[in-house]
């Protein structure tokens, strides 16, 4: 007699036979959409850090009430990348949602070779020489272009180009060694959490789950950004003003897309076919495989 494979456990949360997508705890070999969703993970991951991370930008909230924290003037002053950093963080979601920890796994750790690779061509490209006839493609506007160097003594440590190119693509080594430990850390805790959420819920109340993991694993990416980039560099009123600030507008935004989550999740999950379940997963973050 042939011995039969165990029952899936995550075959009891399948809510409706008859949609095409089944209940599960093992991966199938294949997806159709997950390197896709790899690659927009890893793009939103670096375009926020090279475009967003150097600006830092406001928003004035006239009804906020006069001298409370963390803005008393009522401005909010935050980091222009955080308008677009969380899509990652929904992507994050959805990976685990979709296709488990162990695949969001995978795309956190080319995350962060990616981070990785990001500040070494940066402090490579940044510590190059700057020749001295370099027009500045993004200043002059059709007049004249400041050069670099040499050709203007004026500038105390180098010209207005090079200067400018440091200043956004230049970054201290506290500010790289906290933004990717932060990113690896803040992304497997949300991971975590999203992935135990689900089995908790048995697949319901997507949301709590999407804001919730959000909440904490937020937390942690600012509880390790801002104090090992910036203590004792500015203030300790402005550390926490600017942690706080930004993990909150950083929840609030993952609530706000909640509709975009839920659209995301749901088609990629009938296209997929499958509702993975991490019943079985080994979470630690250094594991080779999915099941203990």
């Amino acid at each position: 007699m042939e011995n039969s494979a165990p029952a899936d456990p995550a075959a009891a949360f399948d809510r409706d036979s008859t949609d095409g997508i089944v209940a599960t705890s093992r991966a199938p070999v294949t997806f159709r959409h997950y390197d896709l969703v790899m690659a927009a993970f890893v793009a939103i991951l670096l375009l926020s850090n090279i475009i967003g991370a150097a600006k830092l930008t406001y928003v004035d909230v006239p009804f906020w009430p006069e001298g409370w924290w963390p803005a008393p003037d009522g401005i909010f002053i935050y980091g222009a990348g955080i308008l677009f950093f969380p899509l990652g963080y929904v992507i994050g979601d959805v990976l685990t949602e979709i296709y488990g920890f162990a695949k969001a796994r995978r795309v956190i750790w080319v995350g962060t070779a990616a981070m990785l690779f990001l500040a070494f061509m940066s402090y490579v490209v940044t510590a190059l020489p700057a020749f001295d006839g370099w027009e500045c493609s993004a200043s002059g506007f059709g007049g004249p272009r400041p050069l670099t160097s040499s050709a203007d003594p004026a500038i105390t440590g180098g010209a207005i180009c090079q200067q400018t190119y440091e200043s956004v693509f230049g970054s201290t080594w506290r500010i790289v060694v906290a933004s990717i430990t932060a990113f690896w850390a803040g992304e497997f805790v949300n991971s975590f959490v999203m992935a135990k959420m689900k089995v908790w819920t048995k697949g319901r109340a997507l949301w709590t789950r999407t804001i919730g993991s959000t909440f904490v694993g937020q937390g942690v990416d600012s509880l390790i950004f801002y104090p090992v980039a910036f203590y004792g560099i500015w203030t300790t009123e402005a550390v926490l003003t600017v942690m706080v600030t930004n993990w909150a507008l950083k929840v609030v935004w993952e609530a706000v897309l909640t509709p975009v989550t839920y659209l995301v999740v749901n088609r990629l999950k009938a296209a997929e076919g499958v509702d993975l379940y991490d019943i079985d997963t080994d979470f630690s973050p250094f594991s080779t495989t999915k099941v203990r």
